[in-house]
């Protein structure tokens, strides 16, 4: 209870800070019919898996781990206002990622059955194009949260790329895939431009693994993916 106390103590003088007035920077700015930007993006991507209902009956596969890894992307943006707290956004852009699938295999060549990890490394490049809503809260001085949701068409030029004999086995994925967005950020509005910071989640509709009858893709109902990113933006 002390340290609640301690923490609310420290705090409250920021949030009083925050309600006092201040000179607003670019105000007409949320007034403009449209307006235009770019953005910076890292995140983590990831699948989404589902085995299959005979996963138990294979006899190579014995269990499948996804591995989230880095990304980073670049975007466009295209701002319209619909209203006084609504926007709709188009931000089309590239990123670029991997995600690994980390097989535990069963060797059953011998009179006994061993395991032993393989790690298939797959890499992508995707073109997006988001169409987004955002709301936007009341500004507060020279800030304003907001959040924002839809839907992104995603193209993956990687899926088709060959793959090198040394990476065998590996699967591929299908090129096109269907996101769900949804997240949170501010709004900063500063003397020349606004800057903001934006946390989203993406989840795939689609199933993404191209089936070629090995058990490294039949061991899948369904294979998807799913996305954490923090964007920063200019505008």
């Amino acid at each position: 209870m002390k340290k609640l106390l301690l923490i609310i103590f420290i705090l409250l003088p920021v949030f009083i800070f925050a309600q006092k007035s201040k000179p607003w920077n670019k105000e007409f700015y949320d007034k403009s019919p449209y307006h235009f930007g770019f953005s910076f993006s890292l995140g983590l991507l990831d699948f989404a898996t589902i085995n299959a209902d005979n996963f138990n009956s294979l006899d190579t596969v014995y269990s499948i781990e996804g591995i989230a890894k880095p990304t980073f992307g670049a975007n466009m943006v295209t701002n319209l206002r619909l209203s006084n707290n609504w926007d709709l956004r188009c931000t089309p852009g590239l990123l670029f990622g991997q995600r690994d699938l980390n097989y535990l295999l069963a060797d059953v060549s011998g009179s006994d059955t061993s395991f032993y990890r393989h790690t298939m490394k797959i890499e992508s490049t995707f073109l997006q194009v988001p169409f987004l809503i955002k709301y936007r809260a009341v500004r507060l001085n020279n800030y304003r949260p907001y959040v924002i949701f839809g839907a992104t068409y995603s193209i993956d030029f990687a899926a088709r790329k060959k793959i090198k004999p040394e990476d065998q086995p590996k699967i591929r994925l299908n090129r096109q895939d269907i996101l769900l967005e949804a997240g949170f950020g501010i709004d900063y509005y500063l003397p020349y431009f606004k800057f903001s910071t934006e946390i989203r989640f993406s989840y795939g509709l689609l199933n993404i693994v191209n089936y070629d009858n090995t058990q490294y893709t039949e061991a899948f109902k369904r294979l998807g993916t799913k996305m954490v990113t923090f964007l920063i933006y200019f505008e």
